[in-house]
């Protein structure tokens, strides 16, 4: 009795997971995680290889520093890693800026996929024009009313 109890309680177990595995916002959001490291790594290389040096190697130069990373402060303190980390991220974040507003724009005048109004919805409809004859009903059942 108990061991068929176990089986069931396992089997439910193991179907449950099962059907959550299936469900598609699961398997989307895998695909979502394995698409964002890789283009991630895009990105990442776009900043360090091309866009960092040619927008620091000028101000390196003139400040006679080979690496932006070897600035330290009094007794070891890294700033140099830490300028270089805020730079990379606002480095990232206009990358990614430019390369959404680029894809919108191509989006809107190439592809023409304007945002077109939603045909309304037969419910709401409904639920307006029923709410427009209870107002007008209640409106004449007061003017009746003494």
């Amino acid at each position: 009795m108990t061991v068929e109890r176990g089986r069931r309680v396992v089997t439910g177990f193991w179907a449950e997971f099962w059907e959550f595995i299936k469900r598609g916002n699961v398997v989307d959001l895998a695909v979502a995680v394995v698409i964002g490291s890789a283009f991630a790594r895009i990105v990442d290389s776009l900043v360090t290889d091309i866009i960092t040096p040619a927008i620091v190697s000028p101000a390196l130069a003139a400040a006679n520093v080979d690496s932006i990373q070897e600035w330290t402060v009094g007794n070891g303190i890294k700033i140099g890693l830490f300028l270089a980390a805020v730079l990379n991220f606002l480095i990232i974040a206009l990358a990614v800026f430019a390369a959404i507003r680029l894809y919108e724009t191509f989006r809107h005048r190439v592809l023409g996929m304007e945002e077109a109004d939603a045909p309304p919805d037969p419910v709401v409809e409904s639920q307006e024009r029923l709410t427009g004859a209870i107002e007008r009903l209640t409106t004449a059942v007061e003017r009746r009313t003494p």
